[in-house]
């Protein structure tokens, strides 16, 4: 796996395609399955591992750490997000501590919130940089974002910048490329997309147009899904597996090049919302 990109403003080059843990399962063969994608996916250079302390109310953070026990840490890029309910200057920083913890390591690559909640942004994007000065963390992020929450967010920035915006991503789901990408892109603010292949799966002609180009270039329609979301500059993809075989597929999306035709057939069977919209979550 060789495609990376900078991450933000990051001196840092980050696989554009990670690994998400969210609903990972939380015991039994089916927890002891999703360890070994995720080590497997580790091997084969998918090192940017993404999770939170609200999955498995922690538990996929100890999975992690148990995915990873005994390799170099400086080759892995974790990321984790505090609660908006927990987001306040002190609880951001107890958060972040108690993922360390879980995730058993000293330091988080970048630590996000989570959503926008009640707590003043304020008061949160002072713990975030505040961690960063204490090299709990290298970065920081939002996750679920829009234009003007990440202004808002901006203008309480003192020294350090947004390193990325995490947001839902799919073909069914691309209104983010109207204001949010051109928006982030200016600002050297990577763009993560969670739930990459949506929640439903493809039906009809926008289905066949994805068998097709998957036919035609021996992959399959999740690996071209991921091939057209991350097309783009500074766009990442982080989607979750359970499986050792999936890990592989996903990874291997990382190799399809979309020819012009390709991006086209997919842009006409999944067009762009002609109108902007308030930004999708789910």
């Amino acid at each position: 796996m060789t495609n990376t990109r900078q991450f933000g403003a990051l001196p840092r080059l980050v696989p554009v395609i990670g690994q998400g843990t969210w609903n990972l399962p939380t015991r039994g063969a089916d927890l002891e399955k999703a360890k070994l994608a995720l080590r497997r996916g580790i091997e084969l250079g998918a090192v940017h591992i993404d999770t939170a302390e609200m999955y498995g109310s922690g538990s996929a953070e100890e999975a992690i750490a148990a995915s990873i026990q005994g390799l170099p840490r400086h080759g892995l890029f974790l990321v984790s997000k505090v609660l908006p309910s927990n987001a306040s200057f002190a609880g951001t920083i107890k958060a972040c501590e108690a993922s360390l913890r879980r995730l058993r390591t000293d330091y988080l690559d970048c630590y996000l919130l989570h959503w926008r909640g009640s707590i003043p942004l304020a008061d949160t994007i002072a713990a975030l940089e505040k961690l960063v000065d204490d090299g709990k963390i290298l970065s920081l992020g939002v996750s679920n974002f829009d234009v003007e929450d990440l202004d808002e967010a901006a203008h309480c920035l003192n020294k350090h910048k947004i390193a990325c915006n995490q947001v839902l991503y799919n073909l069914a789901e691309r209104g983010i490329e109207r204001r949010l990408l051109p928006y982030c892109s200016e600002r050297e603010i990577s763009l993560v997309g969670y739930t990459p292949f949506g929640h439903k799966p493809a039906r009809g002609n926008s289905a066949n147009v994805l068998t097709d180009i998957a036919k035609k270039h021996q992959a399959t329609v999740h690996q071209v899904a991921l091939a057209f979301l991350i097309r783009l500059p500074g766009t990442f993809a982080i989607p979750k597996s359970a499986s050792v075989e999936h890990t592989e597929k996903n990874v291997k999306a990382d190799g399809l090049i979309l020819s012009r035709q390709d991006i086209e057939q997919i842009d006409a069977a999944w067009p762009l919302p002609k109108r902007n919209a308030p930004l999708a979550t789910g």
